[in-house]
């Protein structure tokens, strides 16, 4: 009797039998296998859909940051009203393993972790919705946890500096680290941020500017004025109205109130009160300036201060192919950064300069993992023939050692790896 045939032998029957079903398995995974493959290979007219890849693995917790601001406060302050009354809460969240917090002086961080099988995404709706549904006087008036950027730990893959050059590329200096700081927030943060695959983009080093009024105690006492009624008129002064509107000659006007203030006369102007019909103007009771806020660090780059910023990649995206699309961004947006001419007549442009880049260790892992393939393909092919000895029998079992490499990038596509 003959007996029952093994599932290996009817693979090998049917691979025999059907010729044509197995060339075209072959040429299919042959075609995705490279179209996801991670290395930079030119296929020509195929489209490219490459496992995402890093030089550092991932290795962090599953975790979730609330970052909250109570400026001017203690440590002792900010953990008694916002960091225990915040843990308390986050506490209930499904999924959670434990929750880390820590008060500083105007500040406190709250580290949610949660098992190692929760969604990253489902786990931030659950803290958002969480913190949008606190019972009122959880939290001080006017503090709201803000929660942190959609990446992890390793996600700080682009850092740059903001400097004056020249036309040849030459450093020329002539900025101040106020003037930087503002193209750096108004112009270079919102366009690498437009980038696909960015999660944030943060600004160090440098002065933020604000307007500052000094107030003069002994003018406010003469003037009958207090602090509060200073605070007041500020506040109420920097706002725009709206009315209603007006028919003139068949035509319709909106009446609005301009208010907003864009210099320091018009906080100079802004009226605190009347005294005897005599009105009181900020600038008879105070000093109005504009200055740098209050910061808590600095960049520094070769001993020098510096304005710079950092490039963070979102959860689950490629981190290569979003350096590749940030460092085009910043090619587009080069030529339209502010320039001037400095007093010996060099025009000095400024320029972003990259501090760290992680594609260059990506690249050279890659080439690193390119080159072990290679040579152990190689190496595995003269073995087969040595032990074969048979030169087509070697060709066919050698052939299918590309084709296993092709077969875990599809897997490691499909999984997620």
């Amino acid at each position: 009797m003959t007996p029952n045939p093994s599932l290996l032998d009817k693979i090998i029957r049917f691979c025999l039998e059907n010729k044509m079903i197995v060339i075209l398995m072959i040429l299919f995974i042959l075609g995705w296998g490279l179209i996801v493959a991670p290395f930079d290979w030119d296929l020509g007219g195929l489209p490219r859909d490459p496992v995402p890849v890093d030089a550092i693995p991932d290795i962090g917790e599953n975790q979730q940051i609330v970052f909250t601001e109570w400026m001017g406060r203690s440590p002792q302050d900010v953990e008694d009203q916002i960091t225990y009354p915040l843990t308390v809460s986050l506490l209930g969240i499904p999924g959670v393993r434990t929750v880390r917090s820590y008060s500083f002086f105007g500040f406190s961080s709250i580290y949610i972790v949660f098992n190692d099988g929760i969604d990253f995404y489902w786990s931030r709706s659950r803290v958002l919705e969480k913190l949008n549904s606190l019972p009122p006087g959880t939290l001080p008036d006017g503090v709201q946890p803000m929660l942190g950027p959609d990446a992890t730990a390793l996600g700080q893959v682009f850092w740059y500096t903001l400097e004056g050059r020249d036309k040849q590329g030459n450093p020329t200096g002539g900025w101040d680290l106020h003037e930087l700081r503002t193209i750096q927030d108004w112009y270079v943060r919102y366009a690498l941020l437009s980038v696909e695959g960015v999660s944030e983009v943060a600004s160090v080093g440098g002065f933020v500017q604000e307007y500052q009024i000094d107030v003069d105690p002994d003018a406010m006492r003469a003037a009958h004025v207090t602090l509060g009624e200073v605070f007041q008129a500020v506040k109420g002064s920097n706002l725009d109205v709206g009315a209603r509107t007006i028919e003139v000659n068949r035509a319709e006007y909106v009446i609005r109130g301009l208010g907003f203030i864009r210099s320091i006369e018009d906080i100079e102007k802004t009226v605190v009160k009347v005294n005897d019909n005599v009105p009181i103007y900020i600038k008879d009771v105070a000093v109005v300036t504009k200055g740098p806020a209050l910061r808590r660090g600095a960049l520094d780059k070769e001993g020098a201060e510096a304005v710079g910023g950092v490039v963070v990649v979102r959860y689950g995206e490629n981190p290569l192919a979003v350096l590749q699309r940030v460092k085009e961004k910043i090619a587009e947006i080069s030529p339209g950064l502010a320039k001037k001419t400095l007093p010996d007549g060099t025009v000095s442009q400024v320029k972003i300069v990259p501090f760290y880049d992680r594609s260059g260790l990506i690249y050279e892992t890659l080439g690193t993992l390119d080159s072990a393939l290679t040579e152990e393909i190689l190496v595995t092919i003269i073995v087969v023939i040595v032990m074969v000895m048979h030169l087509q029998s070697s060709i066919l079992i050698s052939g299918l050692l590309p084709l296993a490499v092709l077969i875990c990038f599809i897997a490691m596509k499909l999984f997620h790896v």
